[in-house]
């Protein structure tokens, strides 16, 4: 297994930790993980891929070596978006997100076009799709209320009693984790228990403007989205795990509307942790569309 290599770039007033494979003249791949992950979570997947490409895994900002200011209002869309675009700089790339790595991955898209020429999301959800959904009282919005919990003052530390166990709980309902044991759960329970490191990653939960119904009471007077503005319009690819539990299909309904080019694959006998679970079959889906 190919180790990253690894070094701290201060960017947008912060210091953040960045692990690299691949020669660095090859095409670059910024991926952009999700919550409770780190960048290390690309371990897997970027083995896959570093000969094809030079991939990019920073701990986004509250995660893992990456600074985390404690304020809610440091973990706004538009800080997050801002800290990756200040990583990429100006030359575009292909930019790969999962799950709340998805949301920074689309805003780059959609706010920053002229930094990414391809978009791959992995289990991640446009806003206007998934607010939709999480809305419409259905099943989304059932598979959304651990949001509620997440969002409540004080649940960082619940989160972290008994070594994370209700971390790790929320992190496996309905779903295969049979890859987080042994060394891999240490590491993960290592980044978890930095200092302040718990409560940023759980603002990001607490900073969105994303709304949550309860079960049965749809929200019916949401804002009207400015839907000209949140188009992708370069190149896109849809990486599903077919048994998510807590991203349904639902969420990523009528994406069309706002991505043309838009290719989905789902991989079966996979869910939510898909680059865990199938990482040769996610690598060989991302070489395929970037070949053809």
């Amino acid at each position: 297994m190919t180790a990253p290599r690894t070094s701290t770039r201060h960017l947008n007033g912060h210091d953040f930790y960045l692990r690299e494979w691949g020669d660095p003249d090859l095409p670059k791949l910024l991926m952009l993980h999700g919550f409770p992950e780190y960048g290390g979570a690309w371990q897997d997947l970027a083995t896959q891929l570093c000969t094809q490409f030079h991939c990019i895994a920073p701990d986004q900002r509250g995660y893992g070596r990456s600074d985390a200011p404690p304020e809610v209002s440091a973990y706004t869309t538009s800080a997050l978006v801002e800290d990756m675009a200040a990583l990429i700089g100006e030359a575009p790339l292909t930019v790969l997100g999962h799950d709340w790595g998805a949301a920074v991955a689309y805003g780059l898209a959609m706010f920053r076009p002229t930094l990414v020429s391809r978009l791959i999301i992995m289990n991640g959800v446009h806003p206007v799709p998934f607010q939709t959904a999480m809305a419409a009282g259905g099943a989304q919005t059932s598979a959304s209320q651990y949001i509620h919990y997440l969002r409540a003052e004080g649940s960082e530390e619940l989160l972290a009693q008994e070594d994370f166990a209700k971390l790790r709980a929320l992190f496996a309902a309905n779903m295969d984790l049979s890859w987080l044991s042994g060394k891999t759960q240490r590491a993960y329970q290592r980044e978890w228990a930095r200092e302040g490191r718990l409560r940023g990653m759980i603002n990001w939960y607490r900073a969105s403007p994303l709304q949550v119904a309860r079960p049965g009471e749809p929200i019916t007077d949401l804002p009207a989205f400015p839907l000209k503005r949140l188009q992708v319009h370069c190149p896109h690819l849809l990486i599903w795990g077919a048994n998510d539990t807590a991203l349904l299909p639902e969420a990523t309904e009528r994406l069309e509307r706002f991505a043309a080019d838009l290719t989905r694959v789902t991989i079966e006998g996979a869910d939510h942790w898909l680059h865990h679970q199938k990482p040769r079959e996610v690598a060989q889906v991302i070489l395929n569309w970037m070949q053809g």
